[in-house]
C-alpha cells in the first residue's frame, strides 16, 4: 500500500494546517529568502522577478499555483508545488472527514512533533522553532527518498498499527462487512436473474474440462471475424456468412410498473422473403428452403425449419449451428433498452414475430442439455421464462426442475417452490412435487451445512415425497420400471400403486407423469435416493391402510383439476418430444398439421401483417380443365361459377358462358397450331443422310 493511502486511512491531510501556522511558515519562508539575496548580491534580475513570482505564487488563497509555467524553470525546491493527485487525495480527505477537520488537523500536529522529539509549548516562539525544525526534518526526508533511501521503519509501523486498529474498528463495529454486503446483494436478486456469463456453455465446460482443452486454437481464429459483431446468446463463428440488415428490428411497445413490454417487427423486405418461405414450406421440399437460405442467409423461421431438417436426418451439428444464427440474428435487432439479464423485459406469444425468439431459445436450450451444459441451459430457461412468466406460452416450468437437479442449483429450485407456491399453485404439477423433495435430500446430503439444517432438510424432503405419493400415485410404477427397480413385495400387490392407479387417472394428467418420468428418472437410480424412497413408499401405505382422508381429497382434486390440458402444454410436450409423452397426446392435437416453426399459434394471435391471397383452384376441377390450364396457364374455367353451382340463380347461364369460352379458346388453340413438314431429302436414293 502506497504512503499516501497510508496517510488516507491514518486520517492525515496532507498541505493542511492551523491558520497561525500557515501565516507563521510563509513569514519563515520571507525571511529566508531574504537571507538568500543578502547572501548573492551578484544575482541578476531575473532571478528576483522569479523569486518575487514565487512569493506570489505562495501568497495566493488556498495554496493554488496561479501560472504552473513559472514553476517549471524554479530551482527552488522551496516553491514546488503540490502535486494534482495529492491536491485531489486532500480534497477526497476534506469530503469523508469534514466534521472532524480541526480535529485531523491538531492530531497530525500533535504526532508530527511527537516524531521530532520536541514538546509543545504555547509560546510563540516555541511554536515558531518547532516548526522550523519540522520543516528542514520534512525537507531531508523528501531529498532522502527522491534519492532513493527507504523510509524510516519507525514510520511505517506507526502506520500499520493505525492500519490495524482501523480494521479492527471495522470488524467490531459492523462484523465482517465485505460477506455480509455480498450475501444481502445475492439475496435481493429477482428469482429470474440472469447472468451473461452462464448463457456461454464454454464457461461450463471450462469448469469441467479446462480453458486449453475447450478453446484450443480459437482465439488467433477468433481476431479475423471483423463482419461479425460480439453477442451474448452465441458466439458467432468465422463461417457464417456476413451479416447485413434483414429487415427485422424490435420496438417498444409500453413501460408501466417497472416492466417494459417489446415486439419484433418485420419491415417490407422481410415480409416478402416470409412470404416465400410459407410457399417453400407448403412446398414440402427441404431444397426450397435451402435455395431461400442460400438468398437470405439471416431468416430466422427458414433457419429453424431447416434445423428441425436436419435434427430428424441426424445431422445434430449442422442443426445446432442454423439454430446459433437464427439466435445471432434475432439479437442484432434488440432494442437499446432490451435486458436479458433484468427480468423486467416482456414479450408477447401472441404475436408472430416474437414466437421466432421464444421458440430458437427453446431449441438452443435443449441443444446445451443434450451436451452435457446443464446450468447453461437453465439459464435459457430462467431466460425464456421471464419473457412472459404470467403466462408461460412454452411452459417452461415444466422442465425447470430438471436442469435445476441436473446443475446441482438446488437452492434455486427450493426457492422458487416457495415464492411461487402460493400464486402458481406449483404442488399440482407432478414435476415439482417429485423433484422438490429430491432437491432438499440431495441438500441433505451435503458436506458443506451444518448437522442441523442437514437433519431439517432431510424431514423436509421425506414430507414432501410423502405427499406427492399420495397425490400421484401412478408416478411410482413407472419410474421404478424406466429405473431397472424391482418393487417389493408389499409395494408391487398393493392397490394403491398397482395398475389401477394408472387407469383412473384423467388423460391429462398421465401425460404429465410421461412427460416427467421420462425425462428425470435418471436421477433417481442412484442407491441412496432409491432406499429413501422405499422408505417412504412403506409409510404412505401404512397411511392407505388407516383410511387417511387425505387420500380422498387427492383423489377429489385429481377429477377435478385434471380435465383438459391447456395448449402451452401440448405445445411444450411437442417441443420436448419425449416419446412416452408424444404418445399420450390427444387426438385433435394430432390430427391438424403441426409446423416447426409455428407449433400450435395461439388461438388469440394479434396479427400485424396477412398473407396476401393465393389464386385458389378449385379441388373438383376436371381433367380437361386441367388439360387447358396446362396449355393456357391463364385459362380459369370454374373460376367464373360460384362455389353453389347449381343452387344459385343463373347459374346454369354461367355453366353456358364458360362452356362457350372453353369452345372459343380450343378454336384459338387449333388456329394457332402450324404443323412443320420435316425437310426433304435431296438425295432421291435415300443413301441415308440425316437431315440438316
Amino acid at each position: 500500500m502506497s504512503r499516501r493511502a497510508l496517510r488516507r486511512l491514518r486520517g492525515e491531510l496532507r498541505g493542511q494546517a492551523l491558520p497561525e501556522v500557515e501565516e507563521e511558515e510563509e513569514e519563515e519562508e520571507e525571511e529566508e529568502e531574504e537571507k538568500r539575496q543578502q547572501q548573492q548580491p551578484s544575482a541578476g534580475p531575473g532571478q528576483d522577478g522569479a523569486s518575487a513570482r514565487r512569493r506570489k505564487a505562495r501568497q495566493e488563497p488556498g495554496g493554488r499555483v496561479a501560472n504552473l509555467f513559472e514553476l517549471i524553470t524554479s530551482d527552488d525546491p522551496e516553491g514546488e508545488p503540490v502535486s494534482i493527485e495529492e491536491r485531489d487525495d486532500s480534497r477526497l480527505q476534506e469530503e469523508g472527514h469534514t466534521g472532524n477537520k480541526e480535529e485531523a488537523e491538531l492530531g497530525c500536529l500533535e504526532s508530527d512533533r511527537g516524531k521530532d522529539g520536541e514538546e509543545a509549548d504555547p509560546s510563540n516562539k516555541t511554536a515558531v522553532s518547532s516548526n522550523k525544525s519540522r520543516k528542514k526534518k520534512k525537507k531531508r526526508k523528501n531529498k532522502k527518498n527522491a534519492a532513493g533511501e527507504a523510509p524510516c521503519p519507525q514510520d511505517e509501523n506507526d502506520d500499520a498499527e493505525d492500519i490495524e486498529s482501523i480494521l479492527v474498528r471495522l470488524e467490531s463495529t459492523t462484523g465482517p462487512w465485505c460477506q455480509s454486503e455480498g450475501r444481502v446483494i445475492a439475496d435481493s436478486r429477482p428469482l429470474l436473474y440472469v447472468e451473461h456469463r452462464n448463457l456461454n456453455p464454454e464457461t461450463e465446460l471450462k469448469r469441467y474440462f479446462g480453458a486449453r482443452a475447450v478453446l484450443g486454437d480459437q482465439r488467433p481464429r477468433q481476431r479475423q471475424r471483423p463482419h461479425l459483431r460480439s453477442t451474448w446468446l452465441t458466439v458467432p463463428k468465422s463461417a457464417w456468412p456476413r451479416h447485413s440488415k434483414t429487415g427485422l428490428s424490435m420496438r417498444l411497445l409500453e413501460s408501466k410498473r417497472g416492466v417494459q413490454h417489446f415486439a419484433f417487427e418485420h419491415h417490407r423486405e422481410y415480409q416478402q422473403v416470409q412470404f416465400k418461405f410459407l410457399d417453400a414450406v407448403e412446398s414440402m421440399d427441404p431444397n426450397n428452403l435451402v435455395l431461400l437460405l442460400q438468398v437470405n442467409p439471416y431468416h430466422v423461421d427458414s433457419l429453424l425449419q431447416l434445423s428441425d431438417v436436419c435434427r430428424m436426418q441426424e445431422d445434430q451439428e449442422m442443426a445446432r449451428d442454423l439454430v446459433e444464427r437464427a439466435l445471432y440474428t434475432l439479437e442484432c435487432a434488440f432494442h437499446p433498452m432490451f435486458s436479458l439479464t433484468s427480468g423486467t423485459c416482456r414479450l408477447d406469444y401472441r404475436r408472430p414475430e416474437n414466437r421466432a425468439f421464444c421458440l430458437a431459445l427453446f431449441k438452443h436450450m435443449v441443444f446445451l442439455e443434450k451436451r452435457g451444459c446443464p446450468r447453461t441451459a437453465l439459464e435459457f430457461c430462467k431466460l425464456i421464462l421471464s419473457l412472459d412468466p404470467e403466462n408461460d406460452p412454452l411452459c417452461m416450468l415444466l422442465v425447470v426442475d430438471l436442469l435445476s437437479l441436473r446443475a446441482k442449483e438446488y437452492a434455486f429450485l427450493t426457492r422458487m417452490f416457495q415464492e411461487w407456491e402460493s400464486h402458481r399453485n406449483l404442488s399440482q404439477l407432478p414435476n415439482f412435487a417429485f423433484s422438490v423433495p429430491l432437491a432438499n435430500f440431495f441438500l441433505s446430503q451435503q458436506d458443506d451445512i451444518s448437522e442441523a439444517e442437514s437433519s431439517r432438510a432431510h424431514e423436509e424432503a421425506s414430507s414432501l415425497i410423502r405427499q406427492a405419493l399420495v397425490m400421484f400415485p401412478s408416478v411410482l410404477m413407472p419410474l421404478l420400471d424406466l429405473c431397472s427397480v424391482q418393487p417389493d413385495a408389499t409395494v408391487a400387490s398393493h392397490a394403491f400403486f398397482g395398475p389401477n392407479a394408472q387407469l383412473s387417472s384423467p388423460p391429462a394428467l398421465n401425460q404429465l407423469v410421461a412427460l416427467y418420468v421420462g425425462r428425470t428418472h435418471a436421477l433417481w437410480k442412484d442407491p441412496a435416493v432409491m432406499a429413501w424412497l422405499e422408505t417412504n413408499v412403506h409409510e404412505v401405505l401404512r397411511v392407505v391402510d388407516a383410511h387417511s382422508p387425505v387420500l380422498e381429497e387427492a383423489e377429489q382434486k385429481r377429477k377435478v383439476r385434471y380435465q383438459s390440458a391447456p395448449r402451452n402444454i401440448y405445445r411444450h410436450v411437442i417441443l420436448s418430444e419425449i416419446r412416452e409423452a408424444t404418445a399420450a397426446l390427444p387426438p385433435e392435437v394430432t390430427s391438424q398439421p403441426i409446423m416447426g416453426f409455428d407449433p400450435l399459434p395461439p388461438l388469440d394471435s394479434i396479427v400485424s401483417y396477412t398473407r396476401p391471397e393465393r389464386a385458389d383452384r378449385p379441388a373438383n376441377e376436371s381433367a380437361l380443365s386441367l388439360f387447358f390450364r396446362s396449355l393456357l396457364p391463364n385459362f380459369n374455367l370454374q373460376g367464373e361459377v360460384g362455389a353453389a353451382g347449381a343452387e344459385e340463380p343463373g347459374a346454369g347461364q354461367d355453366l353456358n358462358q364458360g362452356v362457350n369460352r372453353l369452345m372459343a379458346a380450343m378454336r384459338d388453340m387449333l388456329a394457332n397450331i402450324q404443323f412443320q413438314e420435316p425437310p426433304r431429302d435431296d438425295n432421291p436414293e435415300g443413301d441415308g443422310g440425316e437431315w440438316d
